[in-house]
């Protein structure tokens, strides 16, 4: 009987296997490199895998090896197979990490992080991993267009998590919890002031503040609110709040044409990958294809002026333009 039951499981897990395998035959390197390039440019992404994953077996040794392992990660991250391609950058750092593709190997790494970003209302655990990751390559490669991309992105993150920090400070707000709120908006208006979630986060710190009967502390986050965003409309509605409780958080008047509260798009992620570095010497794979334009950051408002005393008068300054796309350049 234990040996129908073992049976049974091990066909049990060969039929979830449902990757084909290539059989054995010894091929020239450049050939089986070839190939698996042509399927990637095809987007046959599993067979790409296995063709790179072939150079490796067959010729562990040789330069096309290296250069699979990186074939291998990116093929796996346009299947949407995150960790695998996780690991494949790993091991290559691990393996070469003073490689020039390194940096190509952390950027990738980071961008699979960066994919699996959830909506604030979940756990935001892959959004401080892309975080850390995207920081790396921003600081170990500050000049490459990797760099550049993953500063953008660092940006992006950065809203994620205020907005994960306002989404629980709202309910917070809503459930009667008032102190447990002013600690999630402070943290917004302190660690990521330069994200479009930060008038917000001053106006419910207006809100909570009065809830609480700390009328100036209240007027104080109005004046900061009004001195950086005088044109947006969490102003106008922490103005009235506060010239209804008979106080004045600014002389100015709130101006018009509010800026609307609209999120920020995400976009298509992938199209701002870059596509691993073109191999140089014999032999060559397919050209890769142009670098997509890399997404906008989110604007980088002011940041917050130190509360002001209760008899200055605020000035009115005109909120920061969104910051420009950077373009990325076509790959080798």
């Amino acid at each position: 009987m234990a040996a129908v039951i073992a049976a049974v499981a091990l066909a049990g897990c060969a039929g979830k296997d449902k990757k084909p395998r290539l059989a054995y035959e010894e091929r020239p390197v450049e050939l089986l490199y070839a190939t698996g390039a042509d399927r990637l440019d095809r987007g046959l992404w599993g067979q790409a895998v296995q063709y790179f994953e072939e150079v490796e077996r067959q010729h562990p040794y040789s330069e096309w090896a290296r250069r699979a392992i990186l074939m291998t990660a990116y093929a796996h991250y346009m299947g949407n197979d995150y960790p695998e391609a996780i690991a494949d950058a790993e091991r290559f750092i691990s393996l070469y990490p003073g490689n020039p593709a390194a940096a190509y190997a952390h950027y990738l790494k980071a961008i699979c992080y960066f994919e699996q970003i959830v909506d604030v209302g979940r756990d935001q655990g892959a959004t401080g991993q892309a975080l850390n990751a995207l920081q790396e390559v921003a600081q170990r490669y500050p000049n490459t267009e990797y760099a550049a991309d993953a500063r953008l992105k660092i940006d992006m993150v950065n809203d994620q998590l205020a907005g994960k920090e306002m989404t629980v400070g709202r309910w917070y707000l809503r459930n009667g919890d008032t102190l447990a709120a002013v600690g999630r908006f402070k943290t917004v208006v302190d660690r990521y002031q330069t994200t479009s979630h930060t008038p917000e986060a001053l106006y419910r710190l207006v809100e909570a503040y009065l809830t609480l009967g700390l009328g100036e502390e209240a007027r104080r986050n109005g004046a900061v609110l009004g001195h950086n965003y005088p044109g947006d409309i969490w102003y106008r509605d922490a103005y009235n709040l506060l010239t209804d409780k008979g106080l004045q958080p600014a002389t100015a008047k709130p101006s018009g044409g509010f800026m609307p509260r609209i999120p920020l798009p995400w976009g298509k992620r992938k199209e701002t990958t870059v596509r691993p570095p073109a191999v140089t010497e014999a032999a060559p794979p397919p050209a890769a294809a142009p670098v997509q334009a890399a997404e906008a950051a989110p604007a980088a408002p002011v940041e917050a002026a130190p509360a002001a005393p209760a008899q200055a008068t605020p000035a009115a300054e005109a909120p920061a333009a969104p910051a420009e796309p950077a373009a990325e350049g076509s790959a080798q």
